[in-house]
């Protein structure tokens, strides 16, 4: 009989914690676990990440917009602003991703589910690329030049990594060279998932009275990325271009997901002979008629 309290006072704090956010955890913690997964598999292909990023070069090139070298070289001399697109980079993105999802999640849950599938989703297709075709950033053509293509042109090994320079953040150091696919250029998820983040800001208050103050921001998140991400060499243009049409695709699987498979799934729950069963699968919101049977 004393082994008792114990269960008790785990009783007191599971009304925190709902199986809905139990289940949010565990769908992150199994997307980080596959991010590394990836990581770990493309982590020992510099040379093929070095020649798809001279692809990449060779296409803008021939088709006149490869311009990312002349504004790297040009930002150099305005180390405030390098600093201010530093910033840009690092802190409008996975922080304001991760403060505004656990916003929707509390106040904005109708909202939440779409939003949390076409990042998820994205990202999904993004690490499939990220596997099957390896490219290297701007910053990284100098170092990977000088082992796989030594007589390289200037255009290629010219570029200046204001990170590691202006802000101290280099992404090879041994404290972030665990979490940081070095070879994860294409496409820009940093492009790609601030325009997801504008969108999302957009949707959470297109019927409230901020709702022109959220189109400018929505707008304004994934433009100043865009600069950010070229002017400090992280990326290419067609990085940028990758990223959005990823993002388009995740916001179609999302709405594929939202109109079709859960509709489908909910109505399979709702058949399971088992009340106990069903508690446990539906959503916290609809316990009632579970429960009701």
């Amino acid at each position: 009989m004393e082994s008792r309290p114990a269960p008790r006072q785990w009783r007191q704090w599971l009304p925190a914690f709902s199986r809905r956010d139990i289940l949010e955890a565990a769908i992150i913690a199994c997307a980080f676990l596959l991010y590394f997964w990836v990581r770990g598999a493309v982590v020992d292909k510099p040379e093929a990440a070095y020649w798809h990023a001279r692809d990449v070069i060779d296409i803008q090139r021939s088709l006149g917009i490869f311009w990312e070298g002349e504004m790297n070289a040009w930002i150099v001399d305005y180390r405030w602003l390098a600093q201010l697109m530093n910033y840009t980079y690092f802190y409008l993105h996975f922080p304001l991703i991760i403060a505004f999802g656990m916003w929707l999640y509390y106040y904005r849950r109708n909202n939440y589910t779409f939003v949390r599938d076409s990042f998820l989703a994205s990202g999904a297709i993004a690490l499939l690329i990220y596997w099957l075709y390896p490219v290297a950033p701007p910053r990284e053509l100098d170092e990977l030049a000088a082992q796989y293509d030594p007589n390289a042109p200037i255009y290629v090994t010219g570029f200046f990594d204001t990170m590691k320079e202006y802000l101290g953040y280099a992404y090879d150091s041994q404290s972030t060279r665990a979490f940081v696919n070095p070879y994860a250029a294409m496409p820009s998820l940093h492009f790609g998932w601030d325009f997801l983040l504008g969108i999302a800001v957009v949707m959470a208050f297109r019927e409230k009275p901020w709702v022109w103050p959220a189109l400018a921001i929505g707008i304004f998140l994934p433009v100043s990325q865009l600069f950010a991400i070229t002017l400090t060499g992280n990326h290419f243009f067609l990085d940028a271009v990758a990223g959005g049409i990823v993002a388009l695709a995740g916001l179609g699987i999302a709405r594929i997901l939202q109109v079709h498979l859960y509709p489908a799934l909910d109505r399979g729950v709702r058949r399971v002979p088992s009340a106990r069963v069903r508690r446990w699968l539906l959503r916290d919101d609809e316990l009632a008629p579970a429960s009701a049977d």
